[in-house]
């Protein structure tokens, strides 16, 4: 039941190269800044990493990204990240591009125990015929492409078989913890973080708040402590957002 760690750096310890990483947050909104920071010192090379998105330039996933330690992405999109779409283009970085609802799902899945399910999302395009880029070569070729999907009927609709996503070691941001590894998330900040934690064999959960067990509400407890193993209290939260958009009035309107 001892799952309190000092810090980052020793919470992360032990997370080894090639592995596959689940990360929650949902663009800078509710990222775990303290663990990938870690991770970025630590060098952890030859990473999977399974998120939303994968942050900006120099800030959240985008500094692992940076540094090489990424080998490739299972994400919804590029966002706010040039140098994602550079080592993507480049043929530096695999990248399988999945429509965000399915992600969750299928990350959902894998934490249910859930080997695959069908979804209509997707069907009939190449997200189940096949053919999407996942590699490019340094010359511009496709090196790797996506493979095709099953398909099948179901009520007069086609829909496409997507397989579940677990991971080997899942980062995740809460508001709350206790040293139990219950967690509580607040706002929009919960987004992919809670059903990140139910798919990896290792969970690690930095914190806002850290409490003593009992502290919580058990009926307003989001994550429950079975599924996280290390747990810490972060700091030096900076809480980015990707773009701010400033208005400001000119010629003296009102």
């Amino acid at each position: 039941m001892q799952k309190v760690f000092k810090s980052a750096q020793e919470a992360c310890a032990g997370v080894p190269d090639g592995c596959t990483l689940l990360a929650g947050g949902f663009g800078l909104c509710g990222i775990p800044e303290n663990s990938i920071r870690a991770l970025a010192d630590l060098g952890v090379k030859g990473i999977t990493v399974v998120s939303n998105n994968c942050g900006v330039d120099d800030f959240g996933l985008g500094i692992l990204l940076r540094n090489k330690q990424i080998v490739k992405m299972i994400s919804s999109y590029v966002g706010e990240n040039k140098e994602f779409e550079r080592q993507y283009l480049s043929g530096e970085l695999e990248v399988e591009l999945c429509p965000q609802g399915t992600l969750a799902e299928r990350i959902r899945a894998g934490g249910a125990g859930i080997p695959a399910f069908y979804t209509p999302t997707g069907a009939g395009t190449a997200i189940s015929d096949g053919g999407l880029p996942l590699k490019y070569a340094s010359d511009g070729s496709v090196a790797k492409s996506s493979p095709k999907k099953e398909q099948r009927e179901f009520h007069g609709r086609t829909y496409v078989l997507e397989p579940a996503i677990t991971g080997d070691f899942a980062i995740v941001k809460a508001w709350k913890g206790d040293r139990y590894g219950n967690l509580v998330y607040r706002h929009t900040a919960m987004n992919f973080n809670p059903m990140m934690a139910m798919a990896a064999k290792t969970t690690i959960a930095e914190v806002e708040v850290l409490v003593e067990p009992g502290e919580l509400d058990p009926d307003h407890i989001h994550t429950p402590g079975i599924f996280v193993q290390r747990i810490y209290k972060g700091e030096n939260f900076e809480k980015r957002i990707e773009r701010r958009t400033v208005t400001q009035a000119v010629g003296g309107a009102k």
